[in-house]
């Protein structure tokens, strides 16, 4: 038999293919396909053990993770630790391997944008990362097959690092994906959950799932409100025409009509994942949302300012939530100071009983959020108390800001330097108001239009995602894609944040605690 291969262009992936071949070949021939760039040393090592087997050798651009339509990740939530963790050695090399994803993004979305990053006085990793960005884009397109050397197309990458908003991945969210998430133990996007007759069920929540896609952006309460009417609807319109519904009926039509059968289970899935996210928000969460809203705006719901955040605070530390929900707390307490004291801090540290574990917030100072300070300043975010509808959803992710901005071509060149030039479009002329709406096809538009690349260091979380799909919604002729290492929710935040200082063996995540 023939084989293909499909692989990474890594010293492991090479020698275990070599090793198919070199002493009794286990196939006729190869025909090796590499996610990315293959380094000479290795291209050369497989050509002098294996040319003859080999038919074919290519090297496609996608070492990164289409997560969603706007989405991306480079699969790697160990970049994390690498790039913040206090004895990490391989903070270069990991920032050399997300450089070189990065160019596989742009080079399979066909574009060469100009590169910006957010200047930070006390991280530098944004800076580097720009800068090899920018280096390895210039050789991937001046190896251009066609002999023509690429220009600047109508794009931007921005790249920041994770401290430039501590507030989004650690407030309780109630948009819909956010949400469950947060509260349910959703791993590699699989919800597990037990259907009415006992059996233990599982659905993939993906972009095959066409209820997800329409309802993961949408408030918790406006996915309550809709998922029963659809059902209701599903049915009604495929009753008999006697009007009775019994379920030998329902049972004959399902098995006639497949797409009625995958409509109504998908509906059934979000039915019982809803149910799940309102559990937990009518037993703790909706109570947690107030101070939590009202310390991350710095106002209430009336507009009042929050004068002393610490009797904010205060109610959630006496009452009996978890652990882990008085940590979340606690932080939006100190990052809505921009620190706190010493004295304060081992104060609210006792409250919490985290004496032994106090790196669940001393920590966010290895990604450059103040948590110890002597000067509190209240930090400052954009007005949008108008156009929000939920009292416990007042927070705007600090990302969102940024994309209008960008797209608005209202970003300060001081604080956000141009590694490189962007092409005119972004110079003001092909700018288009995030604030104003648009007609025509969104579709057409965005593929004729620019697109905006974002880029955080150190994960995104849901709110964010969601954010990229809004701007774009609002401006249309402009695509905003957004990814990172990996997609934080709170909980995997704080057992990462925790670990930065541990040494391999002494991690226990908050999940592992409690079982304890």
């Amino acid at each position: 038999m023939k084989a293909i291969y499909f692989m990474s262009p890594t010293e492991k992936c090479v020698e275990a293919f070599i090793a198919d071949f070199k002493l009794k070949p286990k196939y006729k021939a190869a025909y090796v396909y590499f996610t990315d760039y293959c380094p000479d040393d290795l291209f050369n090592n497989m050509k002098l053990h294996c040319a003859k087997y080999i038919r074919v050798c290519k090297e496609l651009n996608i070492s990164f993770m289409p997560q969603e339509a706007q989405v991306f990740t480079c699969d790697n939530p160990s970049a994390f630790k690498n790039i913040y963790g206090s004895n990490s050695q391989d903070k270069k090399k990991t920032l050399e391997t997300l450089a070189g994803q990065l160019v596989t993004l742009c080079a399979t979305l066909d574009e060469y944008p100009g590169v910006r990053y957010k200047k930070d006085n006390n991280m530098e990793n944004a800076k580097i990362l720009a800068e090899l960005v920018d280096n390895k884009l210039a050789v991937h397109y001046d190896l251009d097959d066609s002999g023509k050397k690429k220009g600047k197309t109508q794009a931007q990458l921005l790249i920041l690092e994770r401290n430039f908003d501590p507030v989004s991945p650690i407030l309780h969210e109630l948009t819909y994906q956010a949400m469950a998430y947060d509260l349910i133990d959703i791993q590699e996007d699989t919800y597990k959950y037990k259907s009415k007759d006992g059996s233990e069920k599982q659905a993939l929540l993906n972009e095959d799932d066409m209820l997800w896609v329409k309802l993961r952006h949408k408030h918790i309460a406006e996915v309550s409100e809709q998922i029963p009417k659809m059902v209701k609807e599903i049915s009604a319109s495929k009753k008999q025409p006697d009007g009775k519904i019994t379920i030998s009926n329902l049972a004959q039509m399902m098995k006639k009509m497949p797409s009625f059968r995958k409509q109504l289970t998908e509906k059934t899935i979000h039915l019982q994942l809803a149910e799940d996210c309102m559990q937990h928000f009518s037993n703790n969460v909706e109570k947690l949302c107030k101070a939590e809203q009202d310390l991350a705006v710095g106002a209430d719901a009336e507009g009042v300012k929050v004068k002393d955040p610490m009797r904010t605070l205060l109610p959630v530390l006496l009452s009996p939530f978890s652990t882990h929900d008085k940590i979340r707390a606690v932080l939006l307490y100190i990052f809505s100071l921009s620190g706190t004291t010493d004295e304060n801090l081992n104060k609210l540290i006792q409250h919490v009983k985290i004496e032994d574990e106090r790196e669940f917030i001393l920590n966010w100072k290895q990604l450059g959020v103040p948590i110890i300070t002597t000067v509190f300043e209240r930090r400052r975010i954009r007005d949008r108390s108008q156009g929000e509808i939920y009292n416990l959803s007042r927070w705007t992710p600090v990302i969102k800001d940024i994309m209008e901005d960008a797209v608005e071509n209202k970003l300060d060149s001081r604080d956000w330097p141009h590694q490189s030039e962007c092409p005119t479009a972004w110079n003001g002329s092909g700018a288009v108001s995030a604030r104003q709406k648009h007609k025509g096809s969104a579709q057409d538009e965005r593929r004729s239009g620019s697109r905006l690349i974002i880029f955080v260091v150190g994960g995104i979380c849901h709110s964010e995602m969601r954010s990229a799909y809004e701007v774009t919604q609002a401006v249309k002729s402009c695509e905003v894609i957004i990814g990172s290492s990996h997609i934080l929710t709170p909980i995997r935040l704080l057992d990462d944040i925790k670990a930065l200082s541990k040494g391999p063996m002494e991690i226990m995540t908050i999940e592992e605690r409690n079982n304890a």
